[in-house]
């Protein structure tokens, strides 16, 4: 059994509130008491307890990290990249799922209410008004990749829409004039960018008499093999296939390879995100690239950096660009980049609210 902090006391012969002081780092202790503490303290294994620590503090030291889902490469490298960023920092991560729910994100809101010293939401169902409504005030929040209107809450997003138009335009360069789309999760922010990023990249194919090739999907991989039964069924079929997530394009990959289907000489296939899987399946998978660990990361620290800003902070607005990187499903021999398409996107936004 661990010591208490009255046997801590006792052996060093202080108070209890001086040691208290110490393990809290609060207030003034000579350099010798201190160290006279912390070394009877690590003799005798007095480990503070967290709930009595955080009523004197007021602080958990956890940190809340709301996602749409715990499923698949993605999420994990996100969790991977926050995870590794409050470690550094000696924060624990408190992560839970909202699976898209509307009702299910206010009452994970409501939960966590004093439990946490900050909150990252990353929702496309979220609203201004839900996380007012259910949050305290000084709650320290970043937003990742979601659409919030106004400037209440800072935020993080990946340039969905640029990627995608690069991408579109790169197997257009390639000589492909039929390029299905396969959608993500019906309002889901990211989804909708992909979408409206593709849209525009076919826009100049439209006067050659470009069919709708917009294919329903959800992010998942068995969406994405459904697409590719879809693609097989359309006459003529496209040249390429641009699946708005990776999972999906792998979905699609494999239904057309139990087909038949050559990758990439009958049909080209892309995807986006470029989570670590997509280099190693056959072909390897054309992607646009997206640091997912390292969009984590950066929203945890600016969590951080929130939080040690108390009521001195500033609000922070960041798009993080996008990569499109080439690989055998589209026809290149070896891994490459085109970044300065993508990032050139961004010159584009006024088009970005357009739907079609």
């Amino acid at each position: 059994m661990s010591s208490t902090i009255k046997e801590v006391a006792r052996e060093a012969g202080v108070s209890v509130a001086t040691v208290s002081r110490v393990i809290n780092a609060k207030g003034p202790v000579r350099e010798e008491t201190r160290a006279r503490i912390l070394e009877v303290a690590s003799r005798l294994g007095y480990t503070p307890h967290a709930a009595a620590r955080s009523l004197i503090t007021n602080k958990t030291g956890t940190v809340g990290v709301l996602l749409p889902d715990l499923y698949g490469e993605f999420f994990s490298e996100v969790i991977r990249g926050l995870d590794l960023a409050a470690r550094r920092s000696g924060f624990h991560v408190l992560v839970s799922s909202s699976h898209s729910d509307r009702s299910e994100v206010e009452a994970v809101l409501r939960a966590l209410r004093g439990r946490v010293d900050g909150l990252i939401v990353m929702s496309p169902e979220v609203e201004a008004q839900s996380l007012e409504a259910n949050l305290p005030e000084t709650l320290p929040v970043v937003l990742l990749n979601c659409r919030v209107e106004g400037s209440a809450f800072d935020s993080i997003n990946i340039d969905n829409y640029g990627g995608a138009l690069a991408m579109g335009r790169h197997l257009i360069a390639q000589g492909h004039r039929r390029i299905a789309f396969v959608k993500g999760a019906p309002g889901n922010y990211d989804a909708l960018e992909r979408l409206l990023g593709y849209r525009d990249a076919v826009e100049p194919l439209s006067s050659e008499g470009l069919e709708d090739l917009e294919i329903e999907g959800d992010f998942s991989q068995e969406s994405g093999y459904r697409a590719g039964g879809t693609v097989l069924r359309l006459e003529p079929r496209p040249s390429a296939v641009f699946a708005a997530n990776d999972a999906m394009a792998i979905g699609v990959l494999c239904a057309l390879q139990e087909a038949g289907v050559r990758i990439p000489e009958e049909i080209a296939v892309a995807g986006f995100d470029d989570i670590p899987t997509a280099r190693f399946i056959s072909p390897p998978l054309t992607s646009v690239r997206v640091g997912i660990a390292e969009l984590g990361g950066r929203a945890m620290e600016r969590l951080l950096a929130l939080m040690a800003a108390g009521d001195a902070r500033d609000r922070h607005h960041e798009v993080l660009s996008t990569t499109l990187v080439v690989r055998g499903s589209c026809g290149a021999k070896t891994e490459g980049s085109e970044g300065p398409e993508v990032n050139s996107a961004m010159d584009k936004l006024h088009r970005r609210r357009r739907v079609r």
